[in-house]
């Protein structure tokens, strides 16, 4: 087992990875930037090291000066968390050559699969559905237009290393087609630092369920089933369940089996995520493999008991998991609200200072956040405040939980995401589990 971990991310992400650390007995070195100076994740690790100021390519995704970090610190492993250094082929290599462990799969795979056009490549040849689209386009619109023409309309524009909705346009028709074609590879580049897209036929009202999986490195690969992640705006998700509502044991078990399969094949290791569009038929087509731990990963973790993120450090560490399919069991049913810092209206990001901030409890509630109270949410980073995960025997009580931890979650001095949240558990659709990628768009409609 690693004697010390080094986590290249900040705010909650990297406090709950303190937290997985410290139940392994391993050292963790925090990385900060300087307006990062007093957050909870560098307070609760073993050393700091500042890598830089707030923007994030001078701090954060600064490989010279993270690299710099882990070797003057000596540590043996580095977790990169979700966003920033996470699915970077790059940074994986750079660990490896520097004989640190990365914690995630190698960068040989996540170039592989990272790469959206090539993955869907890969989940087809392992049996499993996708949407009609293309290989990668870079600067070839004449190619993009004669494709769009099979495909047909209407379509989406997706970077191929992109995610979080950057670098994604909706095409209705012909017309719109060059415009938008320009713009998300603009985005793309600017982003992700690759301007290459492809085309994909776009379903208007799917459901986004994904699957996540653990693989370790002898070979050993299990799902631990769905999460519901269909309420999102602009692409990017508000609140996860699992498990899905229109999941059966016998879908879950035909879905599972061919992740797993095409995950073994490909040589994956360590937690990823398999992200799939349902029609209103009911099919199913993958869109997209996540090589990271996700976001909403703690709903997994509610329902099955598996800690995902000691189960990544394990696996990085060559452990050999004991488990079996067979013994992973969904109990109950379990919610997550993502608290962002925005106007629950416009989305407009709201950051500022934190007067006041006093998380709910209660049986089934968790929450994964490092804010406080007189804490500031900084205008360089993400919005996220909060994640508020409920735990209930049933999606009814789970509900109920939820509608009571949110009513009393104190946060002053900031704008949050709450009210929408609020108006989201008490709309009649979403309490008979009527769900769509659309569903947010139709509720602003409301109000």
């Amino acid at each position: 087992m690693f004697k010390k971990i080094l986590i290249a991310n900040r705010g909650e992400i990297a406090l709950r990875i303190v937290s997985a650390c410290k139940e392994l007995g391993i050292a963790t070195v925090a990385v900060y930037s300087e307006v990062d100076r007093n957050s909870m994740h560098v307070r609760f690790a073993d050393e700091a090291v500042c890598v830089g100021p707030a923007r994030n390519y001078e701090s954060y995704l600064n490989v010279p000066s993270v690299i710099s970090a882990a070797e003057i610190t000596n540590v043996d492993a580095i977790h990169p968390g979700y966003g920033f250094l996470a699915e970077s082929a790059y940074f994986a290599e750079v660990c490896e050559t520097c004989h640190i462990k990365f914690i995630g799969p190698s960068p040989r795979v996540i170039d592989m699969v990272g790469e959206k056009a090539r993955s869907r490549e890969i989940m087809q040849q392992a049996g499993v559905p996708v949407l009609p689209g293309t290989g990668l386009l870079e600067k070839e619109f004449a190619t993009a237009a004669r494709l769009a023409q099979s495909i047909g309309y209407p379509l989406i524009i997706k970077a191929s290393a992109g995610g979080g909705g950057r670098g994604m346009r909706i095409v209705r028709n012909e017309g719109d087609l060059a415009r938008a074609f320009d713009s998300a590879q603009s985005e793309a580049a600017s982003a992700f630092g690759s301007s290459r897209v492809y085309l994909e036929r776009y379903l208007e009202r799917p459901r986004h369920i994904e699957f996540q999986i653990l693989a370790d490195e002898h070979g050993n690969v299990i799902h631990l089933g769905e999460r519901e992640c269909s309420i999102q705006r602009r692409h990017q998700k508000l609140l996860e369940e699992s498990p899905s509502v229109i999941m059966t044991p016998e879908l879950r078990a035909d879905i599972g089996a061919k992740v797993v399969e095409a995950i073994r094949k490909i040589g994956y290791t360590n937690a990823g995520t398999v992200e799939f569009l349902f029609d209103e038929e009911g099919n199913y087509y993958f869109i997209e493999m996540n090589t990271r731990i996700q976001v909403e990963h703690p709903i997994t973790e509610i329902v099955t008991g598996f800690d995902i993120v000691k189960e990544q450090i394990c696996i990085a560490a060559g452990e050999k998991r004991r488990y079996r399919q067979e013994d992973v069991h969904l109990q109950g049913h379990s919610l997550e609200c993502r608290i962002n810092a925005e106007d629950p209206i416009s989305f407009a990001p709201c950051p500022g200072h934190i007067s006041a901030f006093h998380p709910p409890g209660g049986p089934g509630v968790r929450v994964d956040t490092a804010a406080y109270t007189d804490g500031d949410i900084s205008p360089h980073y993400d919005s996220l405040v909060a994640k508020v995960i409920v735990h209930g025997r049933d999606r009814a009580e789970s509900l109920a939980r939820m509608k009571r931890a949110l009513e009393m979650f104190v946060i002053e001095g900031i704008k949050t995401s709450i009210p929408l949240h609020q108006k989201i558990l008490s709309n009649p659709d979403f309490v008979r589990g009527k769900l769509s990628t659309g569903f947010v768009d139709d509720l602003r409609r409301e109000y």
